[in-house]
């Protein structure tokens, strides 16, 4: 299972194999925060699948309405000027509306630590960049319970005062710690300080006897849990589909693993193709991003799966594609006056490096596999210098061919 093996897979272009446009798969409801909303245009079913009995309302389910729907619920709670509000606006005075009922609001994210020693509950609507919902979290708490960037912290929260110069909701207490209580979170050992080891647990990717890439992958390419994979293929070769088919199987065959999508680099409609063909988290940051997004996005979805190996959890990322990742890291790191062939800068090259090298087997528990996919024979010269880079860095590799992909 770790040895390289350089057989051709091939991917047809075929419909997404979980399509549903009548319902959204919640990726934080997988990874353990919160029960999904199912959509309606019923105003009293809304406003039951927002507000539970016992009068507490989540703000990650608030997130999941649309535009029309929080407008339902402004309308409900007697709102003024509810109309002329935008989505963050409407989310915010829904809530303060509900805190000013007595009302306990209930939320999470995954924790962003600042310079100053406190931080903020990132959203996973937002690909973990910042806005103005997010979660305040007290240098204190972050000091009591061990808290690192990356943790996915979830518990009762309150809005902003309005006698204070407050502007964002803070954090009362804690609940869970990547699904955990606080006491088990602050035993937990450094990702840096646990053993790594080969992969010795298989992911079974085989989902039934029409599934041909599959069951070829289980055959010629195995896959571990820890695996360290490349999926190195031209343009128009099937790599996307490819990487559906495998989220689709370990969401299938592997429901207690945490899956992680990360796209870098891609156009907007493919990643809402993603989202709704899989039922997994799905992150990303779009080519009409700057390339200091795509490096923030790609450090906060590797200190989440951290967080969550320490944990002892089994995590996978499928990642697409460590090129792009590489050239955003070649814009944003300091020149260092070395240059490669290709125009890539020799510093450029360490941090995406660090992300693929995460990849391990842990024994004492939990592991982090990362599948990424290279691109080649795009014309680019960086590319083929990239590649050269990753190429032996890993410990499996599938090669794909457009030929094949074609027939």
């Amino acid at each position: 299972m770790n040895g390289n093996s350089n057989d051709i897979i091939t991917a047809n272009n075929e419909e997404s194999l979980v399509s549903n446009n009548n319902k959204i798969a919640i990726e934080e409801n997988k990874n353990g925060l919160f029960s999904s909303y199912i959509p309606t245009n019923d105003p009293e079913e809304i406003m039951k699948q927002v507000f539970t009995e016992d009068n507490k309302i989540y703000i990650n389910k608030l997130k999941q309405l649309s535009i029309t729907e929080l407008t339902m619920i402004a309308e409900q709670l007697r709102i003024e000027n509810y109309e002329s509000m935008h989505t963050q606006e409407l989310i915010y005075q829904i809530l303060r509306k509900h805190a000013e009922n007595e009302g306990i609001i209930y939320g999470g994210g995954i924790l962003q630590v600042i310079e100053g020693g406190f931080g903020f509950l990132r959203s996973q609507r937002y690909n973990f960049l910042p806005s103005s919902d997010d979660i305040y979290v007290s240098p204190s708490q972050i000091s009591l319970f061990k808290l690192r960037t990356g943790d996915t912290v979830e518990g009762h929260i309150r809005p902003p005062k309005r006698t204070e110069e407050e502007k964002f909701f803070a954090l009362l207490r804690i609940q869970k710690i990547n699904d955990k209580s606080p006491e088990e979170a602050r035993r937990r050992t450094l990702f840096d300080n646990l053993t790594p080891l080969f992969p010795d647990e298989r992911i079974k990717l085989e989902v039934g006897a029409d599934e041909f890439a599959m069951r070829i992958m289980d055959l010629f390419t195995p896959i571990g849990k820890g695996q360290r994979g490349l999926v190195v293929s031209p343009p128009k070769a099937g790599k996307t589909v490819l990487l559906k088919k495998i989220a689709n199987s370990i969401t299938r065959n592997h429901p207690e693993i945490k899956l992680i999508i990360f796209l870098v680099d891609e156009r907007p409609e493919e990643v809402t193709d993603m989202q709704r063909s899989v039922q997994a988290e799905v992150l990303s940051s779009t080519f009409d991003e700057p390339a200091t997004k795509h490096v923030l996005v790609a450090q906060m979805v590797l200190e989440k799966a951290k967080r969550l190996v320490e944990s002892g959890y089994d995590v996978v990322i499928l990642m697409d594609s460590i090129t792009r990742l590489a050239r955003a890291y070649n814009q944003v790191e300091p020149a260092s006056g070395k240059v490669l062939s290709g125009g890539i800068d020799a510093n450029a090259l360490h941090k995406p490096k660090k992300f693929f090298g995460a990849a391990r087997n842990i024994e004492e528990g939990g592991s982090l596999t990362i599948i990424a996919t290279a691109l080649v024979d795009t014309g680019s010269k960086m590319d083929e210098v990239i590649y050269e880079e990753f190429k032996g860095t890993g410990n499996m590799e599938i090669h794909l061919d457009r030929n094949l992909s074609n027939l």
